[in-house]
């Protein structure tokens, strides 16, 4: 899953994940990326239950990456801006 928080579930899309999740925990390796901490997953889930029990099974086994720094997107935009060259204005004809 990428970016999981970037539009909040509504509660059935939630039990659904839930149910996902729960049949793939300690059975298959599950990927997630989020830019919001824990604590603001029951914003995205709107239940805080559901969103507990989701995250006990997602961390109980789980390596977690925190990462700082600007994104992989605003980087590659900004390297590709600099490549570019400019229009050469002064050239003289």
């Amino acid at each position: 899953m990428n970016e999981l928080g970037f539009v909040p579930f509504e509660r059935t899309g939630g039990e659904l994940l839930f149910n996902l999740l729960a049949q793939r925990y300690e059975r298959r390796s599950t990927i997630v990326t989020s830019n919001l901490a824990f604590s603001e997953w029951v914003k995205v889930f709107a239940d805080e239950k559901l969103t507990t029990a989701l995250l006990d099974r997602l961390t109980h086994h789980a390596h977690i990456l925190t990462t700082r720094g600007e994104s992989y997107r605003a980087s590659k935009r900004k390297a590709d801006a600099d490549n570019r060259s400019p229009p050469n204005s002064n050239k003289k004809k």
